[in-house]
């Protein structure tokens, strides 16, 4: 059973769940909120308290200014002001996609306050050979939401992300007729957050020297994604092997429990 909450942040108000008991555990996304955790949350809420969140603009985490860019670095301080708000000075961290660049800008920007992060395929574009072209390919999607809409965008997203739509592990948007919130994500998502996202780079000095524990996580079934290639340059960087998980990108949604097994190994 999880217990609701919200939390002020500056030009925000953040909404997070808490479920079991034991050591922390937090597990995010972006601009995946909450909800698309609930079952690796349960899975894992036996031995670990759960926290997740709905990232700023996302669902319940309202804004100040809806027009706010979402970053890293932003939505790595919200992080630091729920562990304060949950008065704990660290906690272990696992993010997938966006959320994974969340906590890579976390353990940089706030040392000490990360145990072990679990890196899920951060889509850190910037370390890849052909960055400059990929970053081209950001533009062109979100130019192509304010032109076309938010179906063309997403088309071109997983055109370009390297899914096979129809055997995506859960990656792209759920079939049938999305929901309000769906919609008003997805826009979020294509306006103000994927540029932010993509274009991050990480601070390797500060992650391999700090106090933090950072295992980048890649899907067995991940094999032709944008985002295998990001996480293993990045796995190169710290100089550590990744870790297979089950599934592909969103292996956590189809296998929550084979999931949540593995992570505990890691952790």
């Amino acid at each position: 059973m999880a217990t609701t909450h919200t939390l002020d942040v500056p030009g925000a108000r953040l909404h997070y769940e808490v479920r079991g008991a034991g050591p922390l555990l937090l597990v995010m996304g972006a601009p995946m909120d909450a909800a698309a955790f609930a079952p690796l949350a349960d899975a894992l809420a036996s031995d670990h308290t759960v926290v997740t969140h709905d990232p700023r603009g996302i669902s319940g985490s309202l804004l100040e200014d809806p027009e706010q860019d979402s970053t890293p670095e932003l939505r790595a301080d919200d992080v630091a002001a729920l562990l304060d708000a949950l008065g704990a000075e660290s906690a272990d961290v696992f993010g997938s996609s966006g959320g994974a660049v969340t906590g890579l800008a976390l353990v940089a920007r706030h040392p000490g306050r990360v145990r072990t992060l679990v890196a899920h395929e951060p889509p850190v574009l910037a370390l890849l050979p052909d960055a400059a072209e990929r970053l081209v390919v950001v533009d062109d999607i979100v130019e192509a939401f304010h032109r076309e809409g938010i179906g063309a965008a997403w088309k071109k997203f997983m055109a370009s992300a390297g899914f096979d739509v129809g055997n995506d592990g859960g990656s792209t948007p759920p079939p049938g007729e999305p929901s309000e919130q769906d919609l008003a994500n997805s826009a979020r998502f294509f306006a103000h957050e994927m540029r932010g996202t993509s274009c991050y780079e990480p601070d390797v000095t500060a992650l391999t020297a700090g106090p933090a524990r950072v295992v980048v996580g890649i899907g067995v079934a991940s094999g032709g994604l944008v985002t295998h290639r990001t996480s293993t340059a990045l796995a190169e960087l710290l100089g550590t092997p990744p870790v297979e998980f089950p599934g592909d990108h969103g292996g956590f949604l189809g296998q929550p429990k084979e999931f949540a097994e593995a992570l505990r190994n890691v952790l």
